[in-house]
């Protein structure tokens, strides 16, 4: 990978005087070679749900980027994870998801146990300087974390709790036991944007009042903050009272004291976890390519139940579903505009975009870090 000229881009941690990213950042295609090897191998990544490894030998297989990798339930009860690469000839020794004594080379019939170690090699005899007991799989760091497996293909990293902070236990006290959370629908979008577009435009809310006017009448956009941390950024939304006459207008009918605000969670560099007042949201962030980018949203439910819970999730996810074709829009239109001669760089709103310029300047020493 050839070496790229970052010298043009030096965050100021004076967010008056900062300014934005180079638009070279975001569609030059060597960027993201870069921020695979920087950034996304070197942090944890959600890959899939608990659920999908309730069992002892249950498995599915995933990727992190170009990464091909296998997680396992294995004998004991314990998350395992490996990236799905045979030590023989690189074929994989699994595919899909489902459940197994062992995971099996598709390609020569090398068999491993459920920890990754080689159980047999057929017609290997006679190959010197080899030993069997000495071949496995190669591990990667798993934790599960509420619903969610997360995995980090960094040996030395910190561990997903460390990362996280006190997201969790802030959660729990909002109310939610995210361990009771279940899965009641999943969307991807294709958006034609760089990864970090769609993440500068989670971060703000300065443009909700034209952007999104559905959500800003549920918003008290006066309160609207983002408070920032190492590795994570907090956005306080609280809902707004309901005037007289505007409940039938409103999502959210906020009726008396103690009811809980909205909470959204951002986690570098691609997770955001968004709490609502009966329900959370995930939504993951995965480039495709330097000007593509799948956006993963999934909503959680503690009890789905039927009738009047089900048409109430339905309408939920319908609203989320608007606020998403609004900002896919927003975005494809920055993406296009990064690449005029116009644009280099941008200024923040001090108000309203530290959230932005949090992200961008960790980005930043991500990709610098020897």
């Amino acid at each position: 990978m050839k070496s790229l000229d970052l010298s043009d881009y030096l965050p100021s941690s004076d967010l008056p005087r900062a300014a934005t990213m180079p638009a070279r950042w975001y569609v030059e295609p060597d960027f993201l070679k870069l921020e695979a090897e920087k950034i996304f191998y070197k942090t944890w990544q959600p890959v899939g749900r608990l659920d999908d490894l309730a069992r002892i030998g249950d498995f599915f297989t995933c990727e992190v980027l170009d990464q091909p990798l296998v997680l396992v339930r294995n004998k004991d009860g314990e998350l395992r994870a490996f990236y799905n690469v045979c030590p023989h000839r690189a074929a994989v020794v699994a595919q899909g998801r489902g459940n197994r004594k062992s995971l099996q080379c598709k390609y020569h019939g090398w068999t491993y146990d459920l920890d990754g170690k080689l159980l047999r090699a057929p017609e290997f005899e006679g190959v010197r300087n080899w030993n069997k007991d000495e071949v496995c799989l190669q591990p990667i760091l798993v934790e599960a974390w509420g619903p969610w497996v997360f995995v980090n293909l960094d040996p030395g990293a910190e561990s997903l709790s460390g990362t996280y902070g006190e997201i969790h236990q802030e959660i729990r006290s909002a109310g939610f036991d995210l361990e009771k959370m279940r899965l009641v629908e999943r969307r991807d979008y294709m958006i034609d944007c760089n990864w970090k577009v769609y993440v500068d435009n989670y971060l703000e809310g300065y443009h909700l009042p034209i952007a999104h006017p559905g959500l800003f009448r549920e918003i008290d956009y006066d309160q609207y903050r983002v408070d920032t941390f190492r590795y994570y950024s907090k956005q306080h939304a609280p809902i707004r009272e309901v005037n007289a006459g505007e409940a039938r207008d409103r999502r959210y009918v906020r009726s008396g004291e103690g009811e809980q605000d909205a909470l959204y969670y951002w986690i570098f560099p691609n997770v955001m976890l968004n709490v609502y007042l009966d329900n959370t949201s995930i939504n993951i962030i995965i480039p495709l390519g330097h000007d593509k980018t799948l956006t993963v949203f999934e909503w959680y439910f503690e009890s789905p139940g039927t009738g009047a819970g089900w048409e109430s999730m339905q309408q939920i996810i319908a609203f989320s579903d608007e606020i998403q074709q609004e900002d896919i829009e927003l975005c494809e239109w920055v993406q296009r505009g990064l690449r005029s001669k116009a644009y280099d760089t941008g200024r923040f709103s001090v108000l309203r975009e530290n959230g932005v310029h949090h992200f961008q300047s960790l980005v930043h020493e991500f990709l610098t870090r020897d």
